[in-house]
């Protein structure tokens, strides 16, 4: 039996029209009429939608000498007995209205986060010398107590950018459909957004280099003061940088949402059932040893100094989720 014969059987077993069967698979009826009548066959994204949709094995839809069907086992048949949400073009129109106007607001957010510690290494530094007047602890005050209200702050713009996609949370963490049209625009949107996010990328990527030089300048500089003001300037290169990544990445990110592409595709959904939790346990860890470095009994009660493992470990982070991603490859192989 060929698949023309095997798609035809199935639907009408399911009881469905073309056109149901077609808006399921976010193809026209003229699409599923074609495949019936052997004038074409559907690709190869289609066919696991089939597999899926009717709960048979991709071999009995694909191999003619198998004509009883071959039904998938019985955990994979409750997954794929789950609802699944379609999206209309309608929602992800609205979707990603919101998320370029969150764009500028979350690039905002990340720069202040980044540039957050400057004041307490500012003032740290100019601690130092007597005609300021500035005592260390006047100084650590003032810097942590900035550099608090800076991340509340970029925290403010996060979590009003992140309630009005609320409803769309959804897009991060389950399996969806689009409904016909939803792809094509999207995927069109994207190529138009593909040389600006490009340049965003470049202009980073240089802004982040760049900002090794005022390290280099303070390496050569006996003056401590002198050394953090470059230090400094390096911290706003990179949070200038930083909105660069941020702008387009947001944008990007929810093209490839809708798109199921990139970071969200369905295997790497599944596998955030490990990341959420790994992420928390992490960040605790990190913040304990934090305040025990810096207010312990053997702390050095100077956050001016201790700020540095906040960096450490987003750069950790990084590599602990890359490390276990790939240690998760090489299990499946």
């Amino acid at each position: 039996m060929i698949l023309a014969d095997k798609i035809m059987n199935l639907r009408k077993k399911a009881g469905w029209s073309q056109e149901e069967l077609a808006n399921q698979l976010n193809v026209t009826r003229q699409s599923v009429s074609k495949w019936e009548g052997a004038q074409s066959i559907p690709d190869l994204d289609k066919v696991i939608q089939l597999s899926r949709i009717f709960e048979v094995s991709t071999d009995y839809l694909l191999k003619e000498e198998v004509e009883e069907p071959e039904y998938m086992p019985e955990e994979i048949c409750s997954e794929c007995a789950a609802p699944v949400r379609r999206v209309s073009m309608e929602e992800a129109s609205e979707y990603l209205r919101l998320r370029r106007e969150a764009a500028p607001k979350i690039a905002a957010g990340t720069f202040l986060c980044i540039i957050s510690p400057i004041c307490l290494l500012v003032l740290g530094a100019l601690s130092e010398i007597s005609m300021f007047g500035i005592s260390e602890d006047m100084a650590g005050g003032i810097g942590v107590c900035i550099m608090l209200v800076l991340v509340t702050i970029a925290v403010v713009l996060f979590l009003s950018c992140d309630d009005k996609v609320k409803e769309f949370a959804y897009l991060d963490k389950e399996i969806f459909e689009t409904e016909y049209g939803v792809t094509g625009m999207v995927i069109e949107k994207k190529k138009q957004f593909q040389d600006t996010y490009s340049s965003l990328n470049i202009k980073g990527t240089v802004l982040c280099i760049l900002s090794m030089l005022p390290l280099f300048i303070a390496a050569c500089l006996d003056y401590d003061v002198l050394s953090v003001m470059c230090l400094c300037i390096l911290i706003i290169i990179v949070g200038i940088g930083g909105i660069a990544f941020t702008y387009g990445g947001v944008i990007q990110g929810s093209m490839e949402r809708l798109l199921q592409e990139g970071d969200y595709t369905r295997e790497n959904k599944k596998r955030k059932d490990w990341i959420g939790p790994v992420s928390a346990i992490y960040w605790l860890i990190v913040t304990a040893i934090f305040f025990w470095y810096t207010y312990g009994p053997k702390g050095n009660g100077q956050p001016k100094y201790s700020w540095f493992l906040w960096a450490m470990a987003g750069v950790l982070y990084g590599a602990l989720i890359v490390a276990m991603k790939l240690a998760e490859h090489l299990r499946k192989k």
